[in-house]
């Protein structure tokens, strides 16, 4: 029996030996897990050098076709309409009529003001024949009064028979004053008539809605029988020869936009060709809201096919800048108000504010102060980083470019 006993002692000890060193494995590969691809594992990140060049700074921007002059056709006064004699996408031609306005009753204030002005005809020549006739009656007044004045003088007549000629006169000289002022009446009445002719003959034109010029019409916003009132658009036309890009760029990434640059152009229904254009005008007003500058482009050649509305991205190309410092655009990272990359000195990182001035199209950032060239700056990493994160130099991380 006690050699049985002490037979058994020795397996237990290599048994609870083999356990306790299955642990430390399983500790060990646990531990070097954790440090290696758990939280406690170094960050990867790719690096860059910054060296010393130039570049073609360009500006890309998405736009908006738009036609720089476009009409909004519409009654000056409210009304209903009577007929619409164009279609959407219909070409128009400078006078043509586009749509009428139901006239209601001007013909009648028509036929109502013609006989008022026959009428005020009527009464200036009345008027005019009363005039004759008292000028008639003048002269005649006056002639009796320089012959009885004779005849005073020589004592053959009383000195009250002058008188009565003398009245005479000046009632005849006030009868011409009335006959005067009531001519200019009459015809200041027959001017008024034929003023409000003249203006009803022009709102009777203003309903007959003609073409300003030569365009295509791109809506037709009401329909025969329904009421509009003024100002309100009818049709709406624009000039194909007007059309443009309205672009919009990051304020950020703006500098140097500037009215006379040369455009690339390339449409969305048109994504194989580049068209040609230059910036006719940078609007004085950016968008507070979107953070934008906004540009006109026009196109050298206006291409077949545009529609109003259409997007189009532009490339606009800048002078090639002096030599600067130059490293990736994704190694530029804020912190706070500050501005800068994270380099990488004798395996130390460290937080670096720079300046930096204009961009490539295709990454390149000018440093115009804090970096030198050779200086080893952190691109990309897998997650944000900070003066104490354990970093691991890669060549490329899953999900981000080199």
């Amino acid at each position: 029996r006690h050699r049985r006993r002490a037979m058994k002692i020795p397996a237990n000890i290599y048994r609870h030996l083999a356990l306790g060193a299955l642990a430390v494995l399983l500790i060990g590969a646990l531990i070097f897990v954790v440090m290696r691809a758990g939280p406690l594992a170094p960050t990867r990140v790719t690096v860059a050098k910054a060296t010393t060049g130039s570049f073609v700074p360009a500006l890309f921007g998405i736009g908006t076709i738009e036609a720089r002059r476009s009409y909004l056709i519409g009654p000056t006064a409210a009304g209903r309409v009577l007929r619409v004699a164009v279609d959407v996408g219909e070409p128009v031609k400078a006078g043509q009529l586009l749509a009428e306005m139901d006239p209601v009753d001007f013909a009648q204030r028509m036929t109502a003001l013609e006989a008022s002005k026959a009428r005020a005809n009527e009464v200036v020549a009345a008027a005019e024949g009363q005039r004759r006739d008292v000028l008639a009656k003048k002269a005649l007044a006056a002639a009796n009064t320089r012959r009885f004045a004779d005849l005073a003088a020589k004592n053959f007549i009383s000195p009250s028979a002058l008188e009565g000629r003398l009245q005479e006169q000046a009632s005849a000289d006030a009868a011409t004053s009335v006959a005067d002022a009531n001519l200019a009446a009459a015809r200041q009445d027959l001017n008024r008539l034929a003023a409000e002719r003249d203006g009803v003959r022009q709102q009777r034109d203003s309903l007959r809605l003609v073409a300003p010029v030569d365009g295509v019409v791109i809506g037709r916003d009401a329909e025969p029988g329904s009421t509009v009132i003024a100002g309100q658009a009818v049709l709406r036309l624009i000039e194909p020869s007007s059309l443009w890009v309205r672009l919009r760029l990051d304020q950020g990434r703006s500098a140097g936009l500037a009215a006379g640059l040369r455009a690339q152009i390339v449409l969305r229904s048109q994504p194989g060709q580049s068209l040609p254009g230059t910036v006719a005008r940078v609007e004085a007003v950016s968008d507070s809201v979107t953070e934008e500058r906004v540009a006109q482009v026009a196109f050298d050649a206006i291409p077949k096919g545009v529609s109003v509305g259409e997007l189009a991205e532009i490339t606009l190309q800048l002078d090639r800048t002096a030599p600067a410092i130059l490293v990736p655009n994704a190694s530029i990272k804020r912190r706070g108000s500050q501005t800068g990359v994270w380099r990488i000195d004798d395996g130390k990182l460290g937080f670096v504010a720079v300046r930096v001035g204009l961009a490539s199209l295709d990454g390149q950032v000018q440093v115009l102060d804090g970096l030198k060239a050779g200086d080893q700056v952190v691109a990309y990493s897998e997650k944000e980083l900070t003066a104490d994160t354990r970093i691991k130099i890669v060549d490329a991380i899953s999900g981000t470019g080199p």
